[in-house]
């Protein structure tokens, strides 16, 4: 069995032994030619402490310890709570989830009943820009002659005796129709449905104008163009439910809006998909590696690719064949988590290279300690299976 210290693993021991700051850059294995390195090689800083009978939350620990996933002290009296922290502290809640899918576009389908004569109370689709208030509501530019203001209008006027039509507001994030591994396909892309109503903004009273003009203004270049005209207003969308759909086959759930209002956007939606495709573009064979000897996927693999990526971890989605029968496949979407929450982007590209370099190691017969050490399951990459589906 070969032995070799892991890069990070090495600095926090050191960190631990002496409570200063290391700053190191992390280089790929250079052992082997792998695209890992085409990736920026950023130089995240750890800095660790102890005590007599607790090592307190250092990054030390975070880069080695599962319990060390959101910044808890570890020792042995809790390692059950560990466990559970582990498995629910490598994934943004739901909430953060649909508050992220929103804040990253800036487009969706507004869809109203419809007025017009022949199809009264149909479902009436329109294309609609927006930015986001500061409590997340939608806000959009409409013209008071399009269809769907009209449709609006009809509605509270006639149906609700003067109470506000419920509307639906349909948007999710960017994908293409492409079945190429680089891209990422539209049904694996998260969206979210709010259902609620419209309120005409007041310009001289609405507090806020000024800074919804100006988020227009910057989103949406033609605002300026049209936003003091007398024939287009400023609606608020006051969504009364929401529902957030994960991707095919992984999560979809209500939402509820005060949580939602409460949450925050996470650090790299307006990354994710370069990083995602980056990685499915680059990286197959790292991805290949993470598959056999860090999921224990022991069967032949059809496809393999990253489908999101956030500040706690990545989403991969496995295919793989069924035995011998070529004609049965089975997918399945597992977390991998970063032991320590990223607050960039080159922090992230880091931590996707620690885990490429951790299966590299594995496969290699690179072990750190005693192979029979009962510590080994906590120095794991943190990883939960979250979807499984088979299809015959």
């Amino acid at each position: 069995m070969k032995t070799r210290l892991s890069l990070w693993k090495v600095t926090a021991m050191a960190a631990v032994l002496a409570p200063v700051s290391i700053t190191m850059a992390f280089v790929s294995p250079s052992l082997r030619s792998s695209p890992t390195s085409a990736f920026f090689q950023p130089t995240p800083s750890t800095t660790a402490s102890s005590s007599s009978s607790t090592l307190q939350v250092a990054t030390a620990v975070a880069v080695n310890g599962r319990g060390a996933v959101n910044g808890a002290s570890s020792s042995s009296s809790s390692s059950n709570n560990n466990e559970h922290n582990h498995n629910t502290n490598i994934r943004l809640n739901v909430y953060e989830k649909a508050r992220t899918v929103t804040s990253v576009c800036t487009s969706g389908t507004l869809c109203t009943s419809s007025a017009y004569e022949g199809i009264e109370g149909a479902p009436f689709g329109s294309f609609v820009d927006y930015v986001l208030d500061d409590d997340g509501n939608p806000v959009l530019l409409m013209n008071e002659m399009s269809m769907h203001t009209i449709n609006v209008k009809e509605a509270t006027a006639k149906k609700n005796n003067g109470n506000p039509a419920l509307v639906s507001l349909f948007t999710q994030l960017g994908g293409t129709a492409s079945n190429s591994d680089s891209a990422k396909s539209l049904q694996d892309v998260s969206r979210v449905s709010l259902t609620g109503t419209l309120e005409k903004i007041d310009p001289q009273t609405a507090p806020d104008m000024d800074a919804i003009r100006m988020r227009y203004s910057i989103k949406h270049v033609y605002a300026d163009q049209v936003m003091d005209s007398p024939k287009f207003a400023f609606y608020r969308f006051l969504p009364q439910k929401i529902y957030f759909v994960g991707g095919f086959g992984v999560l979809a759930k209500w939402v509820d809006p005060m949580d939602y209002k409460l949450a925050n956007p996470d650090i790299l939606a307006t990354e994710a998909a370069d990083i995602v495709q980056r990685c499915n573009r680059e990286h197959v064979e790292d991805f290949l590696l993470t598959a056999e000897h860090l999921l224990n996927i022991q069967t032949e693999i059809q496809k393999i690719r990253m489908t999101n990526v956030d500040r706690l971890g990545m989403d991969i989605r496995v295919t793989s064949y069924l035995g011998s029968r070529r004609n049965k496949l089975q997918t399945d979407e597992y977390r991998i988590g970063f032991r320590i929450p990223v607050i960039s982007v080159e922090d992230a590209k880091s931590e996707i290279l620690k885990v490429f370099q951790e299966a590299w190691e594995k496969g290699n017969g690179y072990q750190w300690g005693d192979a029979n050490d009962d510590d080994e399951n906590e120095d794991a990459v943190p990883i939960m299976k979250i979807a499984s589906d088979s299809l015959e």
